[in-house]
């Protein structure tokens, strides 16, 4: 297990270095990490990234290199490297279980914790939060493109870096691809790998049909082969047929073929033809070549032929979004043992942040279909039994009174008391639980272009604190 401590910005560790010298370093605060208005077509988020959080608390300390290191600085003294030397985890995370549907403004992690060690953990959660879940969401889309064939993370070698790769595949199988192509995402957490050949196989032989009998030979089992090096229709296919052929007289199946260039809607119309005139209509067509989610959607438009696809490039930096934007914002802080809520106040009103202690619940009807989320203060409890209106936090004349609804509280204890108290699922359950996620929406909420925005609300009395706070720091 990595110790990820000295993973931060100096900012943080100087903010730290002040609570202690101002003596407030123990103090207990309150942060939320969430994240703001989404930037691409998108109104949802796959929460993604708790299990690599869990792994940095739990082996957070500072080794005596780090704080050799950090002496080197010349910025801090030796009582507050004693501090660091000690320091451990000891508050509380609560956060949204990894393939949660979330939205904006929500508070995904929330943590309680003396400030000292609430404030280091910022960078490094913001970082795994922000990078899995933006790919988890990517996921999510290309999957939902598809519409029901299997997609497949191709996408290592254009990964920013060896962590963008391994978790980056990770978060692809939350968002419901069905495999990787990236062996130590697949060793590491028990998930399925998925290849075949490169073009340079084929090349490494004096002609295709060599190639493609080599192939077949050392892999009978698993046969698929690439078939658009030279000459798709023409060669490509017909070799392939012609070792197929050999490969049943053997007693083997062939897995199909990969289309990696050219019109693939319509190679893989005619390929799909030649196969089943040939006899192997089990055979499946794989596709791959800088497809995302709206090229995949196209290409079922276009009635193309395809079983699989293999995503890479606009998967694993999800391409038309390089960022999630989580933040980690205070929300409140105790003081003379009173905890106090907190607000940041911007000229731009998507950046005033919701104050307090606060969690946030789901509202369903009886179909189990999601209507809104509520967002509100820890104390504050729901009668289902009683009518409930919710209303716009914006435009306020908005309004609906919910009758029959039932509510599900969305943060889950992860740590108490510095404890894990969490027991994290596997990765194909994370999965599966995405999918029962994304199941509660109406269509409407996950079209590719321009989605029906989900309700997320404040509770009456989360609202009134918000405005009695920006009307205190308005009259100061």
């Amino acid at each position: 297990m990595r110790n990820l401590t000295m993973m931060t910005d100096l900012y943080q560790l100087t903010m730290m270095y002040g609570y202690y010298k101002n003596g407030i370093h123990k103090r207990q605060a309150v942060f939320d990490l969430f994240f703001r208005q989404q930037q691409d077509q998108s109104s949802y988020a796959i929460a993604a990234g708790l299990e690599q959080i869990i792994e940095y608390i739990e082996n957070l300390h500072f080794s005596e290199e780090d704080l050799s290191y950090l002496k080197s600085l010349k910025l801090f003294d030796s009582g507050f490297l004693d501090v660091l030397k000690k320091l451990r985890f000891t508050g509380d995370i609560h956060a949204v279980p990894e393939g949660t549907v979330v939205f904006p403004n929500e508070p995904m992690v929330r943590v309680k914790a003396p400030l000292i060690e609430a404030q280091l953990i910022e960078t490094a959660l913001l970082n795994m939060i922000n990078h899995q879940t933006l790919i988890a969401t990517k996921a999510s889309r290309v999957v939902m493109a598809a519409q029901g064939s299997s997609v497949l993370e191709f996408g290592l070698r254009r990964a920013q870096g060896p962590d963008a790769g391994i978790y980056g595949a990770r978060a692809a199988i939350i968002g419901g691809c069905s495999a990787t192509s990236n062996v130590m995402t697949g060793q590491m957490f028990g998930i399925s790998v998925k290849g075949t050949h490169s073009h340079s196989w084929v090349m490494s032989f004096p002609d295709e049909l060599t190639a493609f009998r080599a192939y077949a030979d050392a892999f009978p089992h698993a046969c698929l082969l690439l078939v658009d090096t030279y000459d798709t229709l023409r060669s490509g296919i017909p070799n392939a047929i012609t070792v197929f052929k050999e490969l049943r007289e053997k007693g083997y199946e062939p897995v199909g073929i990969r289309l990696d260039s050219g019109d693939l809607a319509y190679l893989s119309k005619k390929a799909r033809i030649m196969l089943d005139e040939a006899g192997f209509s089990n055979a499946k067509i794989v596709a791959s070549n800088d497809l995302d989610e709206e090229l995949i959607w196209d290409l079922k438009a276009q009635g193309a032929k395809i079983d699989i696809f293999g995503v890479g490039t606009s998967l694993i930096t999800s391409k038309g979004r390089s960022a999630l934007g989580g933040v980690y914002k205070m929300a409140a802080e105790e003081i003379d043992g009173k905890m106090v809520p907190k607000i940041k106040i911007s000229d731009n009103r998507d950046k005033i942040t919701n104050p307090g202690y606060k969690k946030f619940v789901r509202i369903y009807n009886g179909n189990r279909k999601a209507i809104a989320d509520l967002i509100m203060l820890e104390e504050e409890k729901i009668d289902t039994r009683k009518p409930l209106t919710i209303f716009d936090p914006i435009e306020t004349w908005k309004r609906m009174t919910l009758t029959k609804y039932s509510i599900r509280e969305m943060l889950t204890p992860i740590y108490l008391n510095g404890k894990l108290v969490y027991k994290t699922p596997s990765l194909l359950e994370i999965q599966k639980y995405a999918k029962e996620e994304l199941d509660t929406l109406w269509d409407e909420y996950k079209r590719l272009k321009n989605p029906h925005l989900f309700k997320v609300d404040l509770s009456k009395k989360l609202y009134d604190l918000k405005q009695e706070l920006l009307r205190e720091y308005s009259m100061k």
